[in-house]
Protein backbone atom coordinates (compact mmCIF):
# COMPACT_ATOMS: atom_id res chain seq x y z
CA UNK A 1 0.00 0.00 0.00
CA UNK A 2 1.34 3.48 -0.75
CA UNK A 3 2.05 6.10 1.33
CA UNK A 4 -0.85 8.51 -0.85
CA UNK A 5 -3.12 5.59 -0.61
CA UNK A 6 -2.53 4.91 3.17
CA UNK A 7 -2.78 8.53 3.61
CA UNK A 8 -6.07 9.01 1.80
CA UNK A 9 -7.74 5.90 3.55
CA UNK A 10 -6.90 7.39 7.03
CA UNK A 11 -8.65 10.84 5.76
CA UNK A 12 -11.70 9.03 4.49
CA UNK A 13 -11.74 7.02 8.27
CA UNK A 14 -10.74 10.24 9.88
CA UNK A 15 -13.83 11.54 8.04
CA UNK A 16 -16.64 9.07 8.96
CA UNK A 17 -15.61 9.21 12.53
CA UNK A 18 -15.93 12.73 12.58
CA UNK A 19 -19.27 12.96 10.60
CA UNK A 20 -20.78 10.31 13.21
CA UNK A 21 -19.49 12.07 16.65
CA UNK A 22 -22.15 14.65 15.08
CA UNK A 23 -25.67 14.33 17.05
CA UNK A 24 -28.86 16.08 15.49
CA UNK A 25 -30.84 18.45 17.87
CA UNK A 26 -34.18 20.15 17.36
CA UNK A 27 -35.92 21.38 20.67
CA UNK A 28 -38.43 24.41 21.23
CA UNK A 29 -38.60 26.63 23.96
CA UNK A 30 -40.83 29.44 25.22
CA UNK A 31 -39.17 32.60 27.17
CA UNK A 32 -41.13 35.01 29.48
CA UNK A 33 -41.19 38.64 29.04
CA UNK A 34 -37.50 40.55 29.91
CA UNK A 35 -36.93 40.76 33.54
CA UNK A 36 -35.42 42.90 34.25
CA UNK A 37 -35.18 45.00 31.05
CA UNK A 38 -33.46 48.29 30.29
CA UNK A 39 -33.86 50.36 27.31
CA UNK A 40 -31.47 53.48 26.48
CA UNK A 41 -32.72 56.20 23.55
CA UNK A 42 -29.09 56.33 21.87
CA UNK A 43 -29.46 59.65 19.99
CA UNK A 44 -28.79 59.63 17.02
CA UNK A 45 -31.78 58.98 14.96
CA UNK A 46 -35.57 58.93 16.08
CA UNK A 47 -36.52 55.39 17.32
CA UNK A 48 -32.63 53.78 17.74
CA UNK A 49 -32.42 52.36 21.16
CA UNK A 50 -30.25 49.72 23.00
CA UNK A 51 -31.69 46.92 24.53
CA UNK A 52 -30.41 45.40 27.98
CA UNK A 53 -32.51 42.14 29.39
CA UNK A 54 -32.85 38.61 30.90
CA UNK A 55 -35.44 36.25 30.08
CA UNK A 56 -36.51 32.88 31.88
CA UNK A 57 -37.54 30.05 29.37
CA UNK A 58 -38.90 26.69 29.54
CA UNK A 59 -38.32 24.02 27.29
CA UNK A 60 -41.88 22.77 25.08
CA UNK A 61 -39.89 20.63 23.31
CA UNK A 62 -36.76 19.56 25.18
CA UNK A 63 -33.23 19.04 23.24
CA UNK A 64 -31.42 15.76 24.43
CA UNK A 65 -28.28 15.83 25.00
CA UNK A 66 -26.49 12.36 25.39
CA UNK A 67 -29.70 11.36 27.06
CA UNK A 68 -30.28 14.31 29.07
CA UNK A 69 -33.38 16.47 28.59
CA UNK A 70 -33.36 19.94 28.62
CA UNK A 71 -35.89 21.17 31.23
CA UNK A 72 -35.35 25.40 31.58
CA UNK A 73 -32.84 28.33 31.65
CA UNK A 74 -32.76 32.04 31.25
CA UNK A 75 -31.00 34.48 28.69
CA UNK A 76 -29.13 37.48 28.67
CA UNK A 77 -28.96 39.29 25.97
CA UNK A 78 -28.97 42.61 24.68
CA UNK A 79 -29.75 44.31 20.98
CA UNK A 80 -29.49 47.24 18.92
CA UNK A 81 -33.02 48.43 17.74
CA UNK A 82 -34.03 50.86 15.18
CA UNK A 83 -37.58 51.51 13.54
CA UNK A 84 -36.76 48.58 10.97
CA UNK A 85 -34.44 46.29 12.11
CA UNK A 86 -32.55 45.08 15.47
CA UNK A 87 -29.51 42.77 16.08
CA UNK A 88 -29.41 40.74 19.33
CA UNK A 89 -26.40 38.88 20.89
CA UNK A 90 -26.31 37.15 24.22
CA UNK A 91 -25.64 33.79 26.08
CA UNK A 92 -28.81 31.23 26.83
CA UNK A 93 -27.78 29.08 29.60
CA UNK A 94 -29.91 25.59 29.26
CA UNK A 95 -30.16 23.63 32.64
CA UNK A 96 -31.34 20.00 31.89
CA UNK A 97 -33.07 17.48 34.40
CA UNK A 98 -29.77 16.22 35.81
CA UNK A 99 -29.03 19.57 36.77
CA UNK A 100 -25.81 19.51 34.02
CA UNK A 101 -25.63 23.54 32.11
CA UNK A 102 -24.63 24.13 28.84
CA UNK A 103 -23.69 27.49 27.24
CA UNK A 104 -24.78 28.98 24.40
CA UNK A 105 -23.77 32.43 22.53
CA UNK A 106 -25.92 33.67 19.96
CA UNK A 107 -26.64 36.47 17.32
CA UNK A 108 -29.85 37.01 15.24
CA UNK A 109 -30.97 39.50 13.29
CA UNK A 110 -35.22 40.55 13.10
CA UNK A 111 -37.16 42.82 10.39
CA UNK A 112 -39.07 45.12 12.04
CA UNK A 113 -42.91 45.99 9.86
CA UNK A 114 -45.48 48.36 10.98
CA UNK A 115 -44.13 48.60 14.71
CA UNK A 116 -43.86 44.15 14.81
CA UNK A 117 -41.08 42.45 14.63
CA UNK A 118 -41.48 39.95 11.58
CA UNK A 119 -38.37 37.61 10.83
CA UNK A 120 -36.66 36.95 13.62
CA UNK A 121 -33.87 34.28 12.98
CA UNK A 122 -30.11 33.84 13.98
CA UNK A 123 -27.04 31.24 15.18
CA UNK A 124 -25.87 29.55 18.02
CA UNK A 125 -22.61 27.77 19.08
CA UNK A 126 -21.73 25.93 22.23
CA UNK A 127 -19.30 27.03 24.33
CA UNK A 128 -19.01 25.13 27.20
CA UNK A 129 -21.20 23.23 29.60
CA UNK A 130 -20.68 20.93 33.23
CA UNK A 131 -21.22 17.47 34.20
CA UNK A 132 -21.25 15.09 31.52
CA UNK A 133 -21.25 18.10 28.97
CA UNK A 134 -18.13 19.46 29.70
CA UNK A 135 -16.23 20.20 26.63
CA UNK A 136 -19.73 19.96 24.55
CA UNK A 137 -19.23 21.56 20.97
CA UNK A 138 -21.88 22.27 18.31
CA UNK A 139 -23.53 24.98 16.48
CA UNK A 140 -26.92 25.54 14.84
CA UNK A 141 -29.77 27.75 13.86
CA UNK A 142 -32.78 29.52 15.64
CA UNK A 143 -36.05 31.31 14.53
CA UNK A 144 -38.12 33.41 17.26
CA UNK A 145 -41.76 33.97 17.08
CA UNK A 146 -42.88 37.01 19.38
CA UNK A 147 -46.28 36.22 21.19
CA UNK A 148 -48.82 38.57 21.67
CA UNK A 149 -48.30 38.70 25.23
CA UNK A 150 -44.43 39.78 24.53
CA UNK A 151 -43.41 36.39 25.69
CA UNK A 152 -41.24 34.16 22.85
CA UNK A 153 -41.66 30.95 21.43
CA UNK A 154 -38.19 30.09 20.16
CA UNK A 155 -37.64 26.89 17.74
CA UNK A 156 -33.72 25.67 17.71
CA UNK A 157 -32.08 23.02 15.59
CA UNK A 158 -28.17 22.15 14.82
CA UNK A 159 -25.52 19.60 15.99
CA UNK A 160 -23.74 18.50 18.82
CA UNK A 161 -20.54 16.55 20.37
CA UNK A 162 -19.34 15.76 23.23
CA UNK A 163 -15.22 15.03 23.85
CA UNK A 164 -14.25 10.78 23.85
CA UNK A 165 -13.76 9.50 27.53
CA UNK A 166 -9.89 9.54 28.47
CA UNK A 167 -8.68 6.11 28.52
CA UNK A 168 -7.26 4.88 31.73
CA UNK A 169 -3.45 5.54 32.67
CA UNK A 170 -1.56 3.24 33.72
CA UNK A 171 -0.29 3.55 37.01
Amino acid sequence: MTIRTLSAACFILLMSVTANAQTKISGTLKCDKSDPSYSIDVGDRPGHIMLLGKNTCSYTQPVELNGDKSKDGYTVGSTDASSTHMVSTGTHVTIMQSGDKTFINFRGTTTIKDGKPEDDHGTWIYTGGTGKLKGIKGKGTYKTTVNADDTATIEVEGEYELPQPKPPTKK
